[in-house]
């Protein structure tokens, strides 16, 4: 299947059909499901997406049999009132996620009161992880607010994601450019921090790309990865047969990208099963553990946190 032919027609219920059908036949029963760690809900500003509600979203990810999806906030990114951000999520995951949407808060150092924010996240939304956006908030891998932020996720049993980019340089509006995040500093970060749970977000094509000895240095501090933005012919075989070990998960960056985008670079690259399970559910299994059996309800709490009356 030619891909630009097929990204064309990727919104088409054809074009579905034609990417999960030869998954389902390649895929063992046992990795029927699988987990997005790389969604995000509402509007980013300089494009219109496919699905800017989480209704539509939902649909699409249940239609393709994902059992979990980690989500955060695009409003996140620039708003600078996390709170607020933070509750409307934590709100619509619980209210229209449909039992798939597993929210992702977001803290930005450089605010006053972010550890306020940090807290709110783990207990009152119950987040199992952060979702950060280093570039957007005017940080670095190597500022002391951004170790500390990392040290208090530590400490709560909190996965941390990183996204080095949301869109390709390229084709940013001349008035919101953000250079991806150097990634550099953070083996060295997380080696005096063994325990944290760390996960990069679009962070390959024109990012780390093929630099696999990068990888291999971020893969030796366990830093995952997900593969919304890897190109190249076969790149999901070529990445794991370079670097042997890399925590690889599927990742999509719905609704920015398409959906089906993510599926054809699973379908173009020959996987073993046991690759195959890795990638679409095994490594994000590792990582957070199965979905709670309850979510908590947004009726049960304010967004400042205290108990809703």
């Amino acid at each position: 299947m030619d891909r630009r032919a097929f990204l064309q027609h990727a919104g088409s219920a054809a074009a579905a059909a034609a990417v999960a059908a030869p998954l389902a036949a390649a895929a063992p029963a046992s990795t029927a499901l699988f987990v997005d760690t790389n969604v995000s809900l509402y509007r980013w500003p300089t494009r219109r997406l496919w699905a800017d509600d989480a209704g539509k979203l939902v649909a699409k990810l249940r239609r393709h049999g994902v059992s979990s999806a980690w989500t955060g906030n695009f409003e996140a990114a620039l708003h600078t009132d996390m709170a607020g951000a933070n509750a409307r999520l934590a709100d619509a995951c619980a209210r229209d996620g449909g039992g798939i949407l597993r929210p992702f808060g977001s803290v930005n150092p450089t605010i006053p009161d972010w550890p306020e924010d940090l807290r709110r996240c783990h207990e009152v939304h119950r987040m199992p992880g952060l979702r950060l956006f280093p570039n957007y908030h005017g940080y670095t891998l190597d500022d002391p607010r951004f170790k500390e932020l990392l040290e208090r996720a530590t400490e709560r049993g909190l996965l941390v994601q990183i996204a080095l980019s949301m869109e390709d340089d390229r084709s940013q509006n001349p008035v919101l450019q953000s250079a991806p995040v150097a990634v550099a500093p953070l083996p060295d970060v997380l080696a005096k921090l063994p325990g944290a749970r760390v996960m990069l977000l679009n962070s390959f094509s024109r990012v780390i790309g093929g630099n696999h000895a990068m990888i291999r240095r971020l893969t030796e501090v366990s830093v995952a990865f997900e593969l919304a933005t890897l190109e190249g012919a076969a790149g999901v075989a070529t990445l794991l047969n370079a670097v042997p070990g890399v925590r690889l998960t599927f990742g999509s960056h719905s609704p920015y990208y398409y959906f089906e985008a993510a599926l054809l670079k699973l379908q173009e690259s020959a996987l073993s099963p046991g690759q195959l399970a890795s990638v679409r559910h095994g490594w994000a299994d590792s990582l957070l553990g199965p979905r709670p059996q309850s979510v908590p309800s947004p009726s049960t709490t304010r967004s400042d946190g205290r108990p809703a009356r």
